[in-house]
């Protein structure tokens, strides 16, 4: 992105589970986002991909601050003025451009697309004084393997200083939870236990093949859209398996919803 990008500090890559607005009134999970940021190397920019923005092709959002996206309903007043002006990242989105497009793969630009809850809400945790500059873009697919080939191509970013997050669920499956008494079900548990293994053993393969190859596969996510943002970090992360592979920074459960986070590097 910039002559300093030689010296700059290789950043990991996240997979983070994001929360719904109320997130900010949690007793626990702010306090553990405001922990993991500020033991990371500072970003010089942040590149999100959240499951609340499905676009093919590729999409780029805006690089410009934009109103945020409120992509809920049905939440007190006070959710909807939340604001996260982060400055706008257009050197990113260039980089982001000759990465992908010199590899072939077709991207379109946004402009008035602001960041929606997928990506500032745990911004506002990670990073309060929105002083980082960050850029949004959707899932072009949700096909685990050409996202983990996405991941791959926009890999060289980490070394310009640029964290790269995919923020879904590790599980997510709200129309079961609403049929069902408290505590945590037994698919949620089945699925954060299964997938919390196949990662310390780094089977790639198995994660892809996660509707079929996990316990519950299909009943945590009956829509793959919150899981996929992993295949984004895993690619990103040299598949998982460079250094130590995933590190489960965040667990435990929210609504019976598994709200592992992971970082790799």
């Amino acid at each position: 992105m910039n002559a300093d990008s030689a010296v700059t500090e290789r950043m990991p890559a996240l997979y983070l589970s994001h929360g719904a607005p109320p997130l900010a009134d949690d007793p626990v999970w702010p306090g553990e986002l405001a922990a993991w940021s500020a033991a990371l190397p500072r970003p010089k920019a942040v590149l999100m991909v959240s499951a609340h923005w499905e676009e093919a092709p590729l999409a780029l959002g805006a690089v410009e601050p934009r109103p945020l996206v409120y992509d809920f309903w049905g939440f007190p007043e006070h959710y909807y003025r939340v604001r996260y002006d982060a400055p706008g990242a257009p050197e990113l989105a260039d980089a982001v451009r000759k990465l992908l497009r010199g590899a072939g793969t077709p991207v379109q630009d946004v402009p008035d697309r602001g960041l929606d809850h997928g990506a500032y809400v745990p911004l506002v945790e990670m990073y309060p004084e929105a002083d980082i500059p960050v850029l949004q873009i959707s899932l072009p697919t949700l096909d685990p393997v050409k996202l983990l080939e996405t991941g791959r191509k926009l890999a060289p970013l980490r070394d310009e200083g640029v964290l790269i997050v995919g923020s879904g669920f590790f599980t997510h499956n709200l129309a079961a939870l609403r049929h069902q008494g408290g505590g945590v079900p037994g698919w949620s548990a089945e699925f954060d236990d299964w997938g919390t293994r196949a990662l310390r053993a780094r089977d790639i393969d198995a994660l892809l093949d996660f509707e079929n190859k996990a316990p519950a596969g299909r009943l945590a996510h009956p829509r793959t859209e919150h899981f996929a943002p992993l295949f984004v970090t895993l690619g990103a992360a040299g598949d998982g398996l460079e250094g130590e592979g995933a590190r489960s920074v965040i667990e435990g459960f929210w609504m019976g919803l598994a709200k592992r986070s992971l970082q790799f590097g």
